[in-house]
């Protein structure tokens, strides 16, 4: 299991490089512009998750995404992934996600046995845009 999430952070590493060219302004407020959807909209989740905050993703993106994170002010505090574990032992690779801000000060993995929306098990792959972000999302 440590190696698959290793396994899956290299990845998102990797992967997360190519996508430095797209305009993050527009994301830095929520909402964020089509075609990102408010989660709680459209699943039965609550409208700020402790952790994660107030999820945007762009449903074609599923289930990967990248999830928008925005804490209760509606600042982009963290862009977050949710790969099935399954589908990366059998050698899915996730390739050229997008991030919601460039800045990335820390992430977290962890795994999470599965929710509406993505409800095999997953990792959670979490950037934080910030230093006060992991703080943010938290309250």
């Amino acid at each position: 299991m440590t190696k698959l999430f290793a396994l899956a952070a290299a990845l998102l590493a990797a992967t997360a490089l190519p996508t430095l060219a797209h305009d993050e302004t527009v994301l830095r407020q929520s909402p964020p512009p089509a075609p990102f959807i408010k989660v709680s909209d459209a699943l039965p989740l609550p409208h700020f998750i402790p952790g994660l905050g107030t999820l945007f993703v762009d449903p074609a993106t599923l289930p990967a995404g990248p999830f928008l994170a925005y804490d209760r002010d509606g600042t982009l505090s963290a862009t977050v992934y949710m790969t099935p574990l399954e589908e990366l032992a059998n050698g899915t690779a996730y390739d050229n996600l997008h991030v919601g801000a460039h800045n990335v000060t820390s992430v977290d993995i962890y795994y999470n046995a599965g929710h509406p929306g993505v409800e095999a098990p997953h990792a959670h792959v979490v950037l934080f845009h910030d230093e006060e972000a992991r703080g943010r999302l938290a309250e």
